[in-house]
């Protein structure tokens, strides 16, 4: 700590010394006529011999300087690459030379010159011109010790993309997986819209939400859990294909696969069911994983995954047998379900209907070991409430997630549009909600105003930006591909 404040003092004191020599050390603009990559894209066939007619303006960080008398080496970065320089007192002047001797690894520079390439092959600006641009006054961290701590890096994450380059593409590739989803959409006729962030009412998921008040208004408004009901109320009113990237709050734990804040593509897809939907979204992940790694057979950790279409499919019921010793869910009674999952010790409160001790035993069971991209459906409905009831079996509905390396990534619904019950699955939920379950929603009556209008037969889909881009940036963790995570409060 003793060193980076003397270290910091020597740069205020550099900045100073630049100011002394009437320079301003933060001007208001500049401009480029190359990056990095465009240097050694048109210069690559360059010779020791440079051209003095081409001329070249390039502004970065600069991340590495050799002082050496009356001439300097360093390394200029900026958002495209890195690229070397090589500074001479006789090229640039005394003075000037004299106050670039005062710049230091950090500051953001411009240059002016030509490109040459030295003697051992390495391609170079050759400066004639050099001002500062932006004098940084912290030294940055080492690479290798100064910023390998995790919890730093998302903390600093200005830091973590000036030393970590790798960092930076995982969030560039991540913009062009959004681009590649929303370029698929489009084409289909798909529409891009925007709901309400604060809402009323929350509702569309299970979840808790986060509270803030409207002086104005003197009500409490809610940051959305999830845009379900808005967009399907777009559906009520005459769009047949929309779709929202939103971000969504839920009041709910961190760890690996979970943020407080997170980010969810909801499309739906009037006159669909969740068949229909099942086959859009095994296309639209799997062709933009291909368009994204030109393939659709990439590492993830320590496995390869193939998004190849067509996903396997089971049901929930079907998935538990397959890997619980044959546990048949569907053959027993809730107290004997009950018996049998606290046995196997799934942890249970005693109150659970029987869906939801299925659903219990699907979580404790069936989803860690999904790794190939998995389509489990129809669901039960007290964890549904939501979803439409399947015709020739109403205890379940037709509902599906998809489960992509024991993480899921997607769910979708066949939409329940019948009001009356939609009405009755409110009652239930806000009943929960009175009993202290946190994770129930409110009776929505607006909405199920505008089911009683008419919604057409819907399909709906929900995908989790942020797991999507882990599983195809090979990321593990959801701060990794989250430019600031939320952390706990520095000590």
């Amino acid at each position: 700590m003793e060193e980076t404040k003397a270290l910091i003092q020597q740069r205020r004191d550099k900045l100073h010394e630049i100011r002394e020599f009437g320079v301003e050390p933060y001007p208001h603009k500049y401009e480029p006529t190359h990056t990095t990559s465009v240097v050694h894209r048109d210069f690559a066939e360059t010779q020791e011999t440079p051209d003095e007619t081409q001329r070249i303006r390039l502004a970065g960080r600069i991340m590495t300087k050799r002082d050496h008398g009356k001439s300097s080496f360093a390394h200029l970065q900026d958002s495209e690459g890195r690229i070397q320089i090589y500074v001479r007192r006789d090229k640039v002047g005394a003075e000037p030379y004299l106050i670039y001797r005062r710049f230091d690894v950090g500051d953001i520079i411009g240059v002016e010159g030509v490109v040459f390439r030295t003697r051992t092959g390495e391609l170079t600006v050759l400066v004639d011109a050099v001002q500062l641009l932006s004098k940084s006054l912290r030294p940055l961290p080492e690479k290798w010790h100064g910023l390998q701590d995790k919890q730093t890096r998302y903390r600093q994450r200005y830091a973590d993309l000036i030393m970590n380059p790798e960092v930076k593409n995982v969030f560039i590739k991540r913009t062009q997986i959004v681009q590649a989803i929303r370029d698929m959409l489009n084409a289909q006729n798909f529409i891009e819209v925007e709901t309400p962030v604060l809402q009323p009412i929350y509702g569309g998921a299970s979840a808790r939400p986060f509270t803030t008040y409207h002086h104005t208004l003197a009500q409490s408004l809610y940051l959305r859990i999830a845009n379900e009901l808005y967009l399907k109320r777009l559906i009520v009113g005459g769009f047949d294909r929309v779709y929202e990237f939103s971000r969504d709050f839920r009041n709910e734990g961190m760890d690996r696969d979970h943020n407080p804040e997170f980010t969810m593509l909801e499309l739906y897809q009037a006159y669909a069911d969740y068949r229909q939907i099942m086959a859009l979204t095994e296309t639209l992940i799997a062709n933009t994983v291909a368009r994204i790694h030109g393939t659709t057979k990439i590492p993830y950790q320590e496995h390869e995954i193939d998004f190849t279409p067509p996903w396997r499919r089971l049901t929930m019921i079907e998935s538990i047998r397959e890997h619980s010793e044959n546990l048949d869910p569907g053959a027993l009674s809730a107290d004997a379900l009950y018996s049998e999952a606290v046995n196997a010790g799934v942890a249970l409160a005693g109150d659970e209907s029987k869906g939801e001790i299925i659903a219990e035993l699907f979580d404790a069971f069936v989803e860690p070991k999904l790794i190939q991209p998995t389509f489990i459906t129809d669901y039960p409905i007290e964890v549904s409430p939501f979803a439409k009831k399947k015709p020739d079996n109403p205890a379940f509905v037709e509902r599906f997630e998809f489960f992509i390396s024991g993480m899921e990534v997607g769910n979708a619904f066949s939409e329940l549009n019948d009001p009356v019950d939609q009405r009755q699955r409110f009652i239930e939920q806000a009943n929960r909600l009175e009993n202290g379950d946190e994770e129930a929603f409110m009776l929505d009556e607006d909405y199920l105003r505008a089911l009683e209008y008419g919604m057409p037969p819907t399909g709906g889909l929900g995908i989790g930006i942020d797991r999507l881009t882990m599983l195809l940036t090979n990321q593990y963790s959801i701060r990794d591909v989250i430019l600031f995570p939320q952390m706990r409060p520095e000590s």
